[in-house]
């Protein structure tokens, strides 16, 4: 068991550094388009507030190659201003003589949002120097940050390493849900497994073989099963270095006992024809190219849905952002909502279709991971939570 901030005492007056999340989405005007990260993180902040701590926040935002205005977090900063009840500031730096001001110049539990850490190359470097220099603005180390657990950067990994540290309630709650998930499902548990290219998930689904009852699997990757198969797919998106794999998957499954169900029809256009509506076919041939699950393989997904005591979803089944495709993807949201499963989202667009969709609150968790919470089922851990210190046991 790690530690977690509800272990830590004495917090008042203490320089606690946590590293939250905050790689929201942004419009070209820096309006935030989604803030379920930031509101899933203002437990710890508010419980660190509450301790009277001084809560100096660290995030990154999106891949900025040094400093660009795009991508600074002053416009995060001015929710949380709104959405906290103390002093918040801002410094458009991580490091240095400012930075340090600013932090004896805070009152116990005021909280300082520093600049996107990713404008520093020591940060996805995992500049050990760097890290030193954050350290010793700080007391303790708290991560909170689990869509970046799987990434030794600096201020996920390095910090953790030189400081006494802790995890926060949302790193908590994704650890304790995705875990007894995998090690101790419900059972029927049933996943579902969408997206594009196979060769991202071919271990994620290897593993999810050995404790599901049953995989169903769309998107664009479900063509590349169905090719592994000996089935036609016209001219719908194939990993083709990855069929071989595909057909492993298949033979594993097999073997276990496992049962895998692809698309029996399909949302199509034909390729170069003018005429852009849809059309729903069983066989896909010539020049057809898949978009999205047809209604047979609706009921048939949301029938094994039913069933299920737990349902992991991973991947859209369609090109949902596209509304003549969209109904395969929502559709099945609006199945796994109204089922009586323990149910769990993971990946952005996921978890942005399950959104879109309004069933945000019919979901069990939502896991703000996106390539975290695949290589937390996958390897059972972390990097940046294996660093954490254990729980002491009295």
């Amino acid at each position: 068991m790690k530690r977690t901030v509800r272990d830590l005492v004495n917090l008042e007056g203490k320089v606690v550094l946590l590293r939250v999340d905050f790689n929201v989405p942004m419009d070209e005007g820096g309006k935030i388009l989604d803030s379920t990260r930031i509101m899933q993180s203002l437990p710890t902040i508010k419980y660190l507030i509450e301790q009277k701590a001084k809560v100096v926040i660290m995030s990154h935002l999106g891949r900025p190659k040094g400093f660009e205005i795009r991508k600074s977090l002053w416009p995060i900063a001015l929710i949380l201003m709104r959405l906290l009840p103390t002093t918040v500031f801002f410094s458009n730096k991580v490091v240095g003589k400012e930075v340090e001001e600013q932090i004896k110049s805070m009152d116990n539990g005021d909280v300082l949002l520093l600049e996107n850490v990713r404008f520093y190359q020591e940060e996805a470097n995992c500049d050990m120097n760097f890290a030193k220099k954050i350290a010793s603005m700080g007391d303790i180390f708290v991560n909170d940050a689990f869509g970046v657990a799987h990434r030794e950067h600096a201020t996920t990994y390095a910090l953790a390493r030189l400081m006494p540290n802790a995890i926060g309630f949302l790193m908590e709650k994704e650890i304790s849900a995705l875990s007894g998930a995998v090690e101790n499902p419900k059972k029927p548990f049933v996943v579902v497994i969408g997206g594009t290219k196979v060769s991202g998930k071919i271990k994620l689904i290897l593993k999810l073989l050995q404790v599901s009852d049953a995989l169903l699997i769309g998107g664009a990757m479900a063509y590349t099963f169905l090719v592994a198969s000996g089935y036609a797919v016209g001219r719908s998106f194939v990993d083709d270095q990855n069929v071989d794999y595909a057909r492993d998957v298949l033979t594993v499954a097999e073997s276990l006992g496992k049962r895998i169900v692809l698309p029996v029809d399909h949302v199509c256009l034909k390729e170069g024809s003018k005429k852009r509506k849809p059309f729903v076919s069983e066989e896909l041939v010539d020049d057809m190219i898949a978009y999205d699950i047809g209604p047979k393989t609706i009921k048939l997904f949301s029938e094994e849905i039913k069933k299920a005591k737990q349902v992991l979803w991973n991947g859209p089944l369609g090109k949902y952002e596209d509304s003549r495709f969209c109904e395969g993807t929502f559709d099945i949201a609006k199945a796994i909502a109204d089922s009586n499963a323990y149910s769990i989202v993971g990946g952005g667009d996921s978890v942005s279709a399950v959104k879109k969709a309004g069933y945000e609150d019919k979901f069990d968790l939502i896991s703000t991971g996106g390539g975290a919470t695949l290589k937390y089922i996958e390897q059972g851990s972390l990097p940046c939570i294996d660093v954490i210190q254990e729980k002491i046991k009295l």
